[in-house]
Protein backbone atom coordinates (compact mmCIF):
# COMPACT_ATOMS: atom_id res chain seq x y z
CA UNK A 1 0.00 0.00 0.00
CA UNK A 2 1.28 3.47 -0.82
CA UNK A 3 1.84 6.22 1.71
CA UNK A 4 -1.30 7.97 2.88
CA UNK A 5 -2.23 11.01 4.87
CA UNK A 6 -5.16 11.17 7.27
CA UNK A 7 -6.76 14.31 8.63
CA UNK A 8 -10.01 15.63 10.08
CA UNK A 9 -12.17 16.60 7.13
CA UNK A 10 -15.35 15.65 5.28
CA UNK A 11 -15.90 12.06 4.10
CA UNK A 12 -14.19 11.35 0.76
CA UNK A 13 -17.17 9.29 -0.41
CA UNK A 14 -19.66 6.59 0.53
CA UNK A 15 -18.86 3.88 3.05
CA UNK A 16 -19.39 0.78 0.90
CA UNK A 17 -18.34 -1.88 3.43
CA UNK A 18 -21.53 -2.52 5.41
CA UNK A 19 -22.38 -4.72 8.36
CA UNK A 20 -24.33 -7.04 6.03
CA UNK A 21 -21.27 -7.51 3.81
CA UNK A 22 -19.05 -8.09 6.85
CA UNK A 23 -21.49 -10.77 8.05
CA UNK A 24 -20.68 -12.77 4.89
CA UNK A 25 -17.07 -13.10 6.08
CA UNK A 26 -17.80 -14.39 9.57
CA UNK A 27 -17.65 -18.08 10.40
CA UNK A 28 -16.57 -20.35 13.25
CA UNK A 29 -12.85 -21.10 13.05
CA UNK A 30 -10.99 -23.31 15.50
CA UNK A 31 -7.75 -22.20 17.16
CA UNK A 32 -4.68 -23.50 15.31
CA UNK A 33 -1.94 -22.43 17.71
CA UNK A 34 0.71 -19.76 17.11
CA UNK A 35 1.71 -18.24 13.76
CA UNK A 36 3.70 -20.82 11.75
CA UNK A 37 7.48 -20.55 12.13
CA UNK A 38 7.28 -17.90 14.84
CA UNK A 39 8.15 -18.19 18.52
CA UNK A 40 5.54 -17.10 21.08
CA UNK A 41 7.03 -14.51 23.41
CA UNK A 42 7.99 -16.01 26.76
CA UNK A 43 7.09 -14.53 30.13
CA UNK A 44 10.74 -13.59 30.70
CA UNK A 45 10.94 -11.85 27.31
CA UNK A 46 7.69 -10.00 28.00
CA UNK A 47 8.96 -8.89 31.42
CA UNK A 48 12.19 -7.66 29.80
CA UNK A 49 10.20 -5.68 27.25
CA UNK A 50 8.05 -4.13 29.99
CA UNK A 51 11.17 -3.16 31.95
CA UNK A 52 12.74 -1.64 28.82
CA UNK A 53 9.71 0.53 28.16
CA UNK A 54 9.48 1.60 31.81
CA UNK A 55 13.18 2.52 31.86
CA UNK A 56 12.82 4.50 28.64
CA UNK A 57 9.77 6.31 30.04
CA UNK A 58 11.61 7.27 33.20
CA UNK A 59 9.48 9.42 35.47
CA UNK A 60 7.14 10.48 32.65
CA UNK A 61 3.57 9.25 32.21
CA UNK A 62 3.21 6.65 29.47
CA UNK A 63 1.01 7.61 26.53
CA UNK A 64 0.21 5.23 23.67
CA UNK A 65 -0.45 6.40 20.11
CA UNK A 66 -3.51 4.50 18.87
CA UNK A 67 -4.26 4.39 15.15
CA UNK A 68 -6.25 1.16 14.68
CA UNK A 69 -8.06 -1.24 17.00
CA UNK A 70 -6.64 0.43 20.12
CA UNK A 71 -8.86 3.39 19.22
CA UNK A 72 -12.07 1.37 19.46
CA UNK A 73 -10.90 -1.40 21.78
CA UNK A 74 -8.03 -0.24 24.00
CA UNK A 75 -8.42 -3.12 26.44
CA UNK A 76 -7.64 -1.01 29.50
CA UNK A 77 -9.11 1.87 31.50
CA UNK A 78 -7.76 4.95 29.75
CA UNK A 79 -6.73 7.74 32.14
CA UNK A 80 -6.89 10.48 29.49
CA UNK A 81 -7.39 10.84 25.73
CA UNK A 82 -6.04 13.43 23.31
CA UNK A 83 -6.32 13.82 19.55
CA UNK A 84 -2.89 13.45 17.98
CA UNK A 85 -1.05 13.36 14.66
CA UNK A 86 2.13 11.40 13.99
CA UNK A 87 4.00 13.12 11.17
CA UNK A 88 6.35 10.88 9.18
CA UNK A 89 4.11 7.83 9.68
CA UNK A 90 0.97 6.33 8.15
CA UNK A 91 -1.30 3.40 8.96
CA UNK A 92 -1.25 0.52 6.49
CA UNK A 93 -2.53 -3.04 6.24
CA UNK A 94 0.96 -4.50 6.10
CA UNK A 95 1.07 -7.05 8.94
CA UNK A 96 0.57 -10.50 7.44
CA UNK A 97 -1.21 -13.00 9.68
CA UNK A 98 -2.25 -16.66 9.51
CA UNK A 99 -3.89 -16.72 12.92
CA UNK A 100 -6.22 -14.56 15.05
CA UNK A 101 -8.33 -13.18 12.15
CA UNK A 102 -6.94 -15.52 9.49
CA UNK A 103 -5.73 -19.04 8.79
CA UNK A 104 -2.88 -20.59 6.83
CA UNK A 105 -5.34 -21.45 4.05
CA UNK A 106 -6.62 -17.86 3.92
CA UNK A 107 -3.97 -15.45 5.27
CA UNK A 108 -5.00 -11.94 6.18
CA UNK A 109 -3.68 -8.49 7.00
CA UNK A 110 -3.77 -6.25 10.05
CA UNK A 111 -2.81 -2.62 10.52
CA UNK A 112 0.64 -1.43 11.47
CA UNK A 113 2.41 1.91 11.36
CA UNK A 114 4.69 2.47 8.37
CA UNK A 115 7.20 5.30 7.71
CA UNK A 116 6.03 8.17 5.51
CA UNK A 117 3.08 10.54 5.33
CA UNK A 118 1.06 11.46 8.41
CA UNK A 119 -1.40 9.64 10.65
CA UNK A 120 -4.21 11.07 12.77
CA UNK A 121 -5.16 9.04 15.80
CA UNK A 122 -5.50 9.17 19.57
CA UNK A 123 -3.14 9.42 22.51
CA UNK A 124 -4.19 7.11 25.33
CA UNK A 125 -2.73 7.68 28.79
CA UNK A 126 -2.01 4.61 30.90
CA UNK A 127 -3.42 4.84 34.44
CA UNK A 128 -0.67 5.79 36.91
CA UNK A 129 -1.81 3.44 39.68
CA UNK A 130 -1.66 0.33 37.47
CA UNK A 131 0.84 1.33 34.78
CA UNK A 132 2.99 -1.80 35.10
CA UNK A 133 0.03 -4.18 34.95
CA UNK A 134 -1.61 -2.34 32.05
CA UNK A 135 1.66 -2.10 30.14
CA UNK A 136 2.22 -5.84 30.54
CA UNK A 137 -1.29 -6.60 29.24
CA UNK A 138 -0.91 -4.16 26.34
CA UNK A 139 2.46 -5.51 25.22
CA UNK A 140 1.26 -9.12 25.52
CA UNK A 141 -1.63 -8.23 23.20
CA UNK A 142 0.43 -6.34 20.60
CA UNK A 143 3.76 -8.22 20.72
CA UNK A 144 2.90 -11.90 20.57
CA UNK A 145 6.14 -13.26 19.13
CA UNK A 146 9.78 -13.03 20.16
CA UNK A 147 10.86 -12.11 16.65
CA UNK A 148 8.86 -8.86 16.68
CA UNK A 149 9.91 -7.40 20.04
CA UNK A 150 11.54 -4.57 18.08
CA UNK A 151 8.17 -3.48 16.68
CA UNK A 152 7.40 -1.36 19.74
CA UNK A 153 8.95 2.12 19.74
CA UNK A 154 8.53 5.74 20.76
CA UNK A 155 7.34 8.39 18.30
CA UNK A 156 6.81 12.14 18.56
CA UNK A 157 3.18 13.14 18.05
CA UNK A 158 1.54 16.56 17.77
CA UNK A 159 -1.40 17.50 20.01
CA UNK A 160 -3.30 20.72 20.65
CA UNK A 161 -1.06 21.34 23.66
CA UNK A 162 2.25 20.57 21.97
CA UNK A 163 4.44 17.59 21.15
CA UNK A 164 4.37 14.41 23.22
CA UNK A 165 6.43 11.27 23.14
CA UNK A 166 4.24 8.20 22.76
CA UNK A 167 4.64 4.46 22.59
CA UNK A 168 3.37 2.79 19.43
CA UNK A 169 3.55 -0.37 17.34
CA UNK A 170 5.09 -0.21 13.89
CA UNK A 171 5.95 -2.45 10.94
CA UNK A 172 9.68 -3.05 10.59
CA UNK A 173 10.47 -5.10 7.47
CA UNK A 174 14.11 -5.22 8.55
CA UNK A 175 13.12 -7.04 11.73
CA UNK A 176 10.23 -9.19 10.52
CA UNK A 177 9.23 -10.88 7.29
CA UNK A 178 5.67 -10.60 8.54
CA UNK A 179 5.60 -6.98 7.40
CA UNK A 180 5.78 -5.57 3.89
CA UNK A 181 4.00 -3.04 1.72
CA UNK A 182 1.00 -4.65 0.04
CA UNK A 183 -0.73 -3.26 -3.10
CA UNK A 184 -4.33 -2.21 -2.44
CA UNK A 185 -5.85 -4.82 -4.78
CA UNK A 186 -3.90 -7.62 -3.11
CA UNK A 187 -4.73 -6.28 0.34
CA UNK A 188 -8.44 -6.14 -0.53
CA UNK A 189 -8.45 -9.76 -1.69
CA UNK A 190 -6.70 -10.97 1.47
CA UNK A 191 -8.95 -8.96 3.77
CA UNK A 192 -12.12 -10.13 2.00
CA UNK A 193 -11.24 -13.82 2.44
CA UNK A 194 -9.58 -13.95 5.87
CA UNK A 195 -11.36 -15.09 9.02
CA UNK A 196 -10.06 -16.66 12.21
CA UNK A 197 -11.11 -17.39 15.80
CA UNK A 198 -11.12 -13.65 16.65
CA UNK A 199 -13.32 -12.71 13.67
CA UNK A 200 -12.59 -11.59 10.14
CA UNK A 201 -10.19 -9.04 8.68
CA UNK A 202 -13.14 -7.35 6.96
CA UNK A 203 -14.78 -6.89 10.36
CA UNK A 204 -11.55 -5.35 11.68
CA UNK A 205 -11.37 -2.96 8.70
CA UNK A 206 -15.05 -2.07 9.02
CA UNK A 207 -14.82 -1.25 12.74
CA UNK A 208 -11.69 0.80 12.17
CA UNK A 209 -13.09 2.86 9.29
CA UNK A 210 -16.34 3.44 11.18
CA UNK A 211 -14.49 4.61 14.27
CA UNK A 212 -12.25 6.89 12.24
CA UNK A 213 -15.26 8.35 10.42
CA UNK A 214 -17.04 9.06 13.71
CA UNK A 215 -13.95 11.02 14.75
CA UNK A 216 -13.91 12.79 11.37
CA UNK A 217 -10.61 11.16 10.46
CA UNK A 218 -10.61 10.06 6.83
CA UNK A 219 -7.66 7.99 5.71
CA UNK A 220 -7.46 8.02 1.91
CA UNK A 221 -6.07 4.51 1.49
CA UNK A 222 -8.38 2.91 4.06
CA UNK A 223 -11.39 4.55 2.39
CA UNK A 224 -10.31 3.15 -0.98
CA UNK A 225 -9.59 -0.21 0.59
CA UNK A 226 -13.04 -0.60 2.18
CA UNK A 227 -14.61 0.03 -1.24
CA UNK A 228 -12.44 -2.64 -2.88
CA UNK A 229 -13.23 -5.15 -0.12
CA UNK A 230 -16.95 -4.37 -0.44
CA UNK A 231 -16.83 -5.01 -4.19
CA UNK A 232 -15.28 -8.44 -3.62
CA UNK A 233 -17.84 -9.36 -0.99
CA UNK A 234 -20.74 -8.16 -3.13
CA UNK A 235 -19.54 -10.55 -5.85
CA UNK A 236 -19.87 -13.56 -3.52
CA UNK A 237 -22.93 -15.77 -3.95
CA UNK A 238 -25.61 -15.23 -1.31
CA UNK A 239 -25.03 -17.42 1.72
CA UNK A 240 -21.23 -17.71 1.20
Amino acid sequence: MSEASSRKTRPPGTLHLTSDLVAKTLRVVEEEGPEPNWTPISRDQLDQLVRRVEEEAGDEDIWVFAYGSLMWNPGFDVAAIEDAVAFGWHRAFSLRIERLRATSDAPGLMLALQPGGSCSGLLLKLPCATTNQVLCTLLAREIRYAEVCGMVRWVAVKTRTGTRRALTFWASPQRSLLTAKVPLDEAAQMIAQACGPAGSCAEYLHRTVLDLAERRIFDRNLWRLQKLVAERLQALPSGD
